[in-house]
């Protein structure tokens, strides 16, 4: 029997219980929460189904394919797909979805519109699923659109703060990125005769002109720069992350900034290789800019969550950077560093979002001190949590950032020299990284604890947390877990661009 089905339904399920949710009225209250846990479950299920077919000795090549015409006047196909680059994400996207889900059973920020809220996330999935299957450019760009609605509303009706402020920055950016963005694959399309990122990646692209791929390029890139997000246009994560209800924080860091890198090793790199060999040392550049300022305007910064955010664009950072040597072990070290970033943040966001829940702030002047003597596993699982985010060897953190810098002392491109001097200035900003870490670890956690009484971590959010604590321990000790399953996709990548290579 055929397993092609199994990519379809993961977009179809999320999909149909959205639209189930929709028109069953203010009776599905009640169970919209659970009923958004099925859901996820299923979801869940089905991603393990694709893991068990997939075969890994295979995983350069796209596998469990779809392919049905669609719009063939202006060559647009339905195209499904993943292989050992997309497939890690579909994983780590179905994971964070369940354990949204379950997080939300008893913390609908708002009573009373659980439906919508459930509803929401279900077709959040949709677009983030979506977006690391789709193998055709313009559905790789609605499904990359259909996440924007969905966080808005998140973050504009069930944030807290400045929320539509934030909601609006949010929506404003992206929107205007992606219309870069679109503007590059419409480039591309023409130029090309087709949509295909299967054939693109095989040589297609390469027909296009030096002009020609690097004006695509740069406009591709600038869309995904938004989304990712690379210095200088990172301004408006912070107060997104900030505002967003702890399981849109979530999803924002653990999936959404992906869809940028992801799209960068996707589509850029293999496609038009000329452009990126002459792109990648300025991408280096913003890169480390990225690590040094994330690292110092977290120390800087006043509110946990926002301490957070900023940490993110030092993260992506070193995602950038070994995008940017164009290696094979800087190229596994970004999709590592992906998997790890998604895991290790989302669960930082799930401790802040419990401690903000008990304490009802985020802020360092007003949350009290000594929350490992008030609450001594919440504690523990802020530190455990910081200390992986800082790269501790042994938990997955480490991996993405340190094989980052081997990348960048062994760069495919030429200037060894320029990329062994951004190395340094990356390895300050773990550094950096270390310090502010530590600051919030010593003014929330140290101290003679709160004299109002604090839950700790209930079985709930066990529940929903044990997952990311585990990978966080197995990623660090066993990577080999998904390098196995990155490399061969990564090393057609790459060849795809030694032709391009003086």
């Amino acid at each position: 029997m055929t397993s092609n089905w199994l990519l379809p339904a993961l977009l179809v399920v999320p999909l149909m219980a959205a639209g189930i949710l929709l028109v069953a009225g203010r009776r599905a209250e009640r169970w919209a929460t659970w009923f958004g846990v099925g859901v996820q479950s299923v979801g869940l299920l089905l991603t393990l189904g694709a893991l068990a077919e997939f075969k890994r000795g295979s995983a350069g090549s796209m596998q469990l394919v779809v392919e049905a015409e669609w719009i063939p006047e202006l060559l647009v196909d339905f195209r499904l797909g993943v292989d050992g680059i997309s497939l890690p994400l579909v994983a780590l996207t179905s994971l964070l979805g369940w354990c949204a889900a379950v997080y939300t059973v008893r913390r609908v920020p708002e009573p009373g519109r659980a439906r919508a809220f459930v509803g929401l996330l279900l077709l959040l999935q949709v677009g983030m699923l979506g977006t690391f299957m789709a193998l055709d450019l313009i559905l790789f760009f609605l499904f990359f659109e259909v996440v924007l609605a969905p966080m808005w509303f998140l973050i504009a009706f069930w944030g807290s703060g400045e929320r539509r402020r934030a909601a609006n920055t949010f929506i404003l950016y992206t929107v205007l990125g992606s219309v870069v963005m679109l503007v590059g694959f419409l480039l591309v399309i023409v130029k090309t005769g087709s949509a295909d990122m299967v054939e693109l990646a095989g040589g297609l692209g390469e027909q296009m002109s030096g002009g020609a791929q690097l004006a695509a390029a740069l406009l591709i890139l600038g869309g995904l720069a938004v989304k990712t997000p690379m210095w200088p246009f990172h301004t408006w994560l912070p107060d997104a992350h900030t505002s967003a209800p702890t399981v849109g924080s979530v999803l924002l860091a653990g999936v959404l900034l992906k869809m940028g890198t992801y799209g960068m090793v996707r589509i850029v790199v293999p496609t038009l290789p000329d452009a990126m060999v002459r792109i990648a040392p300025y991408l280096a550049a913003f890169a480390v800019i990225g690590i040094l300022y994330g690292a110092m305007a977290s120390y800087g910064q006043q509110d946990l969550k926002r301490v957070i955010a900023f940490s993110s664009v030092g993260h992506m950072g070193f995602v950038l950077l070994g995008i940017s040597t164009l290696s094979v072990v800087g190229i596994n070290a970004a999709l590592f560093g992906n998997i790890a970033h998604g895991v290790i943040t989302g669960l930082l966001f799930f401790v802040v979002g419990g401690i903000k829940e008990r304490t009802g702030t985020t802020a360092f002047a007003s949350l009290p001190r000594g929350l490992y003597a008030s609450a001594p596993r919440l504690g523990f699982l802020l530190g455990f949590a910081a200390v992986a985010s800082l790269g501790l060897p042994g938990l997955a953190g480490f991996w993405g950032e340190f094989l980052a810098l081997v990348g960048a002392y062994h760069p495919a491109v030429p200037e060894h020299l320029y990329y062994r001097a951004m190395l340094v200035l990356a390895a300050v900003g773990m550094v950096l990284a270390a310090a502010y870490f530590l600051r919030v670890l010593r003014r929330v956690g140290q101290g003679p604890g709160s004299e109002k009484t604090m839950d700790d971590v209930a079985a709930d959010e066990w529940l929903s947390w044990t997952p990311l604590i585990a990978l966080t321990v197995v990623l660090g000790l066993v990577p080999v877990l998904v390098f196995e399953v990155t490399d061969p996709a990564v090393r057609m990548v790459v060849e795809s661009v030694a032709g391009a290579l003086p």
